[in-house]
């Protein structure tokens, strides 16, 4: 596996990326959620007035409530901080497939193997973007990331079913970082990536925008 090393910027990564602030999101999501399973649980049981099936179901939302403030403490443990998460996953080529008024989406050529096989399994992979500071918005853009693995089936566990890409410009803004990670990746990979440009209909038509090649 190729990976590329880099100090982020804190700050830098803070405002552009994606992932950390989708984290949070789900942080402050559960956080609230949570909260709000409690006050429900609280006015079942009064207006039940200590009934069997009021406590049942109090006890119910109580638990879900708790299992929710679990997943406030464990999301950044889980996920780790964006700093192991460039270090940890493989370096790739991707590049802008798609430009629109508000978003551009990136393909990404990627290795969906998640056993202990030597042998890769080519696949292209989608993410949906808003911002990508450092590059320009066109298509064909030459975009090094890191391939973000997600989840793999129970039915398949040597392979990855869900594979994201994380720009390296989200974490620095340095031209100097996101060109040496550019010439990292050989020129065969980008080549190979560019003609596969025209199917990215195909992988958005995957249930997690991840195609097998």
């Amino acid at each position: 596996m190729r990976t590329f090393s880099f100090t982020i910027d804190p700050e830098h990564n803070k405002q552009n990326n994606e992932f950390s602030r989708d984290a949070f999101r789900l942080q402050v999501s559960s956080g609230v959620f949570g909260l709000v399973l409690l006050l429900v649980a609280f006015f079942v049981f009064r207006l039940s007035d200590g009934a069997t099936w009021g406590l049942a179901v109090s006890i119910g939302l109580l638990a879900f409530a708790l299992f929710c403030f679990f997943l406030v403490l464990v999301l950044p443990k889980q996920m780790g901080t964006a700093q192991d998460m460039f270090d940890k996953y493989a370096l790739v080529p991707a590049m802008i497939a798609e430009v629109n008024a508000r978003d551009m989406v990136l393909l990404a050529l990627v290795d969906a193997n998640a056993g202990e096989a030597s042998e890769p399994v080519p696949a292209l992979a989608t993410r949906t973007i808003s911002n990508l500071r450092g590059h320009d918005r066109v298509v064909g853009e030459r975009v090094p990331a890191v391939a973000v693995t997600g989840r793999r089936s129970v039915s398949s566990t040597d392979r990855w079913d869900e594979i994201s890409p994380m720009p390296i410009a989200w974490g620095t803004p340095d031209n100097t970082v996101i060109k040496k990670a550019k010439k990292t990746i050989p020129e065969n990979e980008w080549n190979r990536l560019m003609k596969y440009l025209d199917r990215l209909e195909e992988v958005k038509a995957t249930p997690l925008n991840l195609l097998v090649l």
